[in-house]
C-alpha cells in the first residue's frame, strides 16, 4: 500500500510556529529547532503553509517567486537542511503549492500587464470590458473576480483576492513552467504537495455568465453557491478534473512516490471527480465535514458510514478539524478538553488520514482580534463588521484568530519569540503550553501523542476496513477496524452519563482515556471517554 494512504499529517503555519531571530515572525531555523518535539509527538508527515518569496499581502499565498525562500523565513540553505532533517527523523515533508494564481508582484504578471503584445500576456486571463466587468463571475471572497487595469485598458481575473491574478492554464506554456516548478521541489526531495484552491484552476473558455442563486452565504455542504450565484463556470470544471490526472501522472516518475492533496469544494461526486474514476487523479482531497461537526454520536456514525459508502478503498477519506482558514475547534467545544479527546480519537481511529493543525494538540484557543484591527486581507475588506456579528452569522472573516503563535513554555512570549510576535498571543495559562502538558499524563498533548503512536504502530488502524457496531446507548459510537483476522474495536462516549459496554472475550486493551475502565469483559465508559481494544477473529 502507498505510504501516503497510511500516514498522519501535521500542518505548520510558518509565521506562527517558532521565531529564531527575534523579529516576531516564525522561520525555518525556528522550525528546525522544534523538529525533535514534532517527532516526539509522533507526527509522520509535515505540511508547511507557503514560505516562498512573497509580498506577504495574503501571508504567503501570494507568491512572487516559486523557487526562492522569503527572507522573512530564511534561506534556501535553511530549506535544504529542513528537508534533510525531516527525512533524517523518518518523517515526510509536504509543501503548499499555489498553482491557481500568483502575486500581482510576480515578474510574470508585471510583464503580462505591461502591454497586450508582451510574451507573458497570455500567462494570465485578460478580457476586454466596457465600463463594467466582462461577465458576472464573483470571486470566492464575494467581490467581482474582474479587476480593471488602466495600463492596457482591460480586466484581469482573480478568483480569490484582487492582488492574486489567476494563471491561464489554457496556455501550454503556463502548464509547462508550473510542472517545472513541481520538478524543482521534487528534485530537492519533498514528498508531495498540498494544492491550494485546485478546483479553481480552469474557467469556462467562453466566459459565460454564472446562473443566479438564492443563496448568499456559502454553507458547509455547499460552497459553490454563494453571493447569489452558482459558480458553474469558474469552479469545478471538467478540465480541472482532467488536469488532476495530468499532475498525478507527471509526479509519478519520482522515486519518493510523492502524493497530492487538493483543497477543493463541492459534493462528494465532485470530490471524487478530482480523485479520478480509477483513483488516478489527486491522491487525496480535503473533506471538511468534520470541521462543522455536531457533537453527537449520530453525527460521527453517519459521517463514518457515508465515507465508507462514497469513498471505499482504494479511495481514502481525510479527517480535518481545522486549518489556517478555519475557526479553532476547541472554541466550538467551549474549551472542554474531555470532548476534544473524544473528537480527536475519532479523527485518528476512523479509516482515513488525520490532518492536525498546529496547536490543536494543546487546545490552542481562537483569538479575539477585531475585524477592524485584523491583518488578514479579508478582515481588512470587512473592517466595519463587528466580530460578534460575523461569529453569529457563522462566517469567518478574520483568519488572524486561528493563526496565533504557538505556546511552547513559560519563557517570554511563551517561547515563541524573544520580541513582540507578529500577532498577539491571546489569553492563555502556563498549563496550556507544550512544556507543561508534556509533564501532565492526562493532558491533551499526551492524548494526541498516544493517538499518533497508536496509529503509527497498528497496521490494522492504517490499512483496515471499518464497520460500525451496535450500541444500546445512543451517546456511544462503536466501530471496528478489520484487517485479516485482526480487529481493533473503538468505543467513544459522547454523552454526559456513565455507560457500560460488553467487550468480546480475549480482547486486549490498547488505549483508554477519560476514565474508561475495563473489568471482566465489561467496559465502563465515563462521560466523554473512550477505549480501544484489539482481538483476533477465530477461524
Amino acid at each position: 500500500m502507498e505510504w501516503w494512504k497510511q500516514t498522519s499529517i501535521y500542518q505548520i503555519y510558518p509565521w506562527s510556529f517558532q521565531d529564531s531571530n527575534g523579529d516576531g515572525i516564525g522561520d525555518l531555523q525556528g522550525i528546525l529547532g522544534r523538529l525533535d518535539q514534532i517527532q516526539a509527538l509522533g507526527v509522520e508527515t509535515i505540511w508547511f503553509s507557503p514560505f516562498y518569496q512573497s509580498p506577504g499581502e495574503d501571508f504567503g499565498y501570494d507568491i512572487s517567486d516559486y523557487t526562492a525562500i522569503d527572507p522573512r523565513f530564511g534561506t534556501m540553505e535553511d530549506c535544504d537542511k529542513l528537508i534533510k532533517e525531516i527525512h533524517k527523523r523518518k518523517m515526510r515533508i509536504v509543501l503548499d503549492m499555489v498553482m491557481n494564481h500568483t502575486s500581482d508582484k510576480h515578474p510574470w504578471f508585471l510583464e503580462s500587464k505591461s502591454s497586450k503584445e508582451n510574451p507573458k500576456r497570455d500567462f494570465y486571463i485578460w478580457r476586454k470590458g466596457t465600463k463594467k466587468p466582462p461577465n458576472n463571475w464573483i470571486s470566492m471572497v464575494g467581490t467581482s473576480g474582474w479587476n480593471y487595469d488602466k495600463t492596457t485598458d482591460e480586466f484581469y481575473y482573480s478568483n480569490f483576492l484582487s492582488f492574486q491574478p489567476d494563471l491561464n492554464y489554457r496556455n501550454p506554456k503556463v502548464k509547462k513552467v508550473m510542472f517545472g516548478i513541481l520538478d524543482f521541489w521534487l528534485d530537492k526531495g519533498v514528498d508531495g504537495f498540498r494544492l491550494d484552491i485546485f478546483n479553481s484552476i480552469y474557467k469556462d473558455e467562453n466566459f459565460r455568465d454564472n446562473p443566479s442563486s438564492l443563496r448568499y452565504f456559502p454553507t458547509p455542504d455547499n460552497h459553490d453557491e454563494a453571493f447569489f450565484q452558482k459558480k458553474q463556470f469558474n469552479l469545478n470544471l471538467p478540465e480541472s478534473f482532467a488536469f488532476a490526472k495530468e499532475v498525478r501522472k507527471h509526479i509519478s516518475k519520482y522515486k519518493q512516490k510523492p502524493f497530492l492533496i487538493g483543497e477543493v469544494s463541492g459534493s462528494d461526486k465532485v470530490l471524487k471527480s478530482f480523485l479520478g474514476e480509477k483513483a488516478d487523479g489527486l491522491s487525496l482531497v480535503f473533506q471538511f465535514e468534520l470541521i462543522h461537526f455536531d457533537y453527537h454520536a449520530k453525527f460521527f456514525k453517519d459521517l463514518l458510514e457515508k465515507n465508507e459508502k462514497d469513498f471505499p478503498a482504494p479511495f481514502v477519506p481525510t479527517y480535518v478539524l481545522g486549518n489556517h482558514d478555519q475557526r479553532r475547534y476547541i472554541d466550538r467545544l467551549g474549551g472542554d478538553i474531555r470532548k476534544a479527546k473524544v473528537l480527536s480519537a475519532f479523527q485518528f481511529l476512523a479509516r482515513g488520514i488525520p490532518i492536525v493543525y498546529y496547536g490543536e494538540e494543546i487546545a490552542r484557543k481562537e483569538g479575539r482580534i477585531s475585524n477592524f484591527l485584523g491583518k488578514d486581507p479579508i478582515a481588512k475588506m470587512n473592517r466595519l463588521v463587528p466580530l460578534f456579528l460575523s461569529n453569529l452569522l457563522g462566517i469567518y472573516i478574520n483568519r488572524d484568530n486561528c493563526r496565533l503563535p504557538m505556546l511552547w513554555d513559560e519563557s517570554k512570549n511563551a517561547g515563541f519569540s524573544k520580541e513582540s510576535p507578529w500577532l498577539p498571543l491571546g489569553k492563555f495559562q502556563i498549563e496550556d503550553t507544550v512544556l507543561n502538558q508534556k509533564t501532565n499524563k492526562d493532558s491533551l498533548w499526551n492524548h494526541y501523542r498516544s493517538l499518533f503512536q497508536l496509529r503509527k504502530g497498528s497496521v490494522v488502524l492504517k490499512e483496515g476496513s471499518v464497520k460500525t457496531k451496535f450500541s444500546n446507548n445512543p451517546d456511544v459510537l462503536s466501530f471496528e477496524r478489520i484487517l485479516g483476522n485482526k480487529v481493533v474495536i473503538v468505543y467513544l462516549n459522547f454523552g454526559e452519563k456513565e455507560t457500560k459496554e460488553t467487550i468480546p472475550k480475549g480482547s486486549k486493551s490498547l488505549y483508554q482515556f477519560g476514565g474508561a475502565k475495563e473489568r471482566e469483559g465489561i467496559l465502563q465508559l465515563g462521560a466523554h471517554s473512550g477505549a480501544v481494544f484489539e482481538t483476533i477473529l477465530k477461524k
